[in-house]
C-alpha cells in the first residue's frame, strides 16, 4: 500500500482595508510574509485594489514609490528592484487579463522570471491553468461594500 503525499501546509491572512491608503499599508504588511521565491495570483474584480496592493510591497522592498507602481494593463510586464532583509529582491508584476491562451502567456518567459530571488504577483493569473499550477499561493481582493475591502491571503508552505 502506498502513502499518500503530505498536504501542503497553507497558511491564510485575512486583512480588511476601507481606503486605497489602507490598501496600500496592507500591501507593506504583506511583504514581510512574502520570503522569495514566490509566485501569487491577485485576484479581484476589476478596480477592487490589485495594483493598489502592490504599491505597498513595492514601497515595503524599497522597490519603487507607490506612485511610481503603476497597472501593467498594457505593458503586461513591471520590474522593480528591491530587498527583503539584506537581500535583493525581483518584484514582477503582470497583468495577463488582455491574454487570451497558454501561446501567449509563454511570450512572457515566465519560468524565466521564477528565479530564487523573484516575487511574482500576477493579476488575472487564475485564467491560466500553467499559472495555476505553479502559484505558490493567491491573495484574492473582494469588495466589502463602498470603499471597503477583504483581502486574503493564501501561501503554501
Amino acid at each position: 500500500m502506498s502513502e499518500a503525499a503530505p498536504a501542503a501546509l497553507v497558511l491564510k491572512h485575512e486583512f480588511t482595508s476601507t481606503s486605497g491608503a489602507e490598501t496600500i499599508d496592507v500591501g507593506r504588511k504583506l511583504a514581510g510574509l512574502l520570503a522569495p521565491p514566490q509566485l501569487l495570483i491577485l485576484r479581484g474584480d476589476l478596480g477592487t485594489g490589485k495594483t493598489t496592493l502592490v504599491k505597498g510591497i513595492a514601497q515595503a522592498l524599497d522597490a519603487a514609490e507607490a506612485d511610481e507602481v503603476t497597472s501593467p494593463t498594457f505593458t503586461l510586464l513591471h520590474e522593480y528592484d528591491g530587498a527583503r532583509e539584506g537581500q535583493p529582491v525581483k518584484l514582477f508584476h503582470l497583468d495577463v487579463y488582455r491574454l487570451e491562451g497558454e501561446r501567449q502567456l509563454e511570450t512572457l518567459g515566465l519560468d524565466e522570471l521564477l528565479t530564487p530571488n523573484a516575487l511574482v504577483l500576477v493579476e488575472w493569473g487564475e485564467k491560466f491553468k500553467s499559472i495555476r499550477k505553479k502559484a505558490t499561493g493567491e491573495i484574492v481582493i473582494a469588495s466589502a461594500g463602498g470603499d471597503a475591502r477583504k483581502i486574503i491571503v493564501t501561501l503554501k508552505e
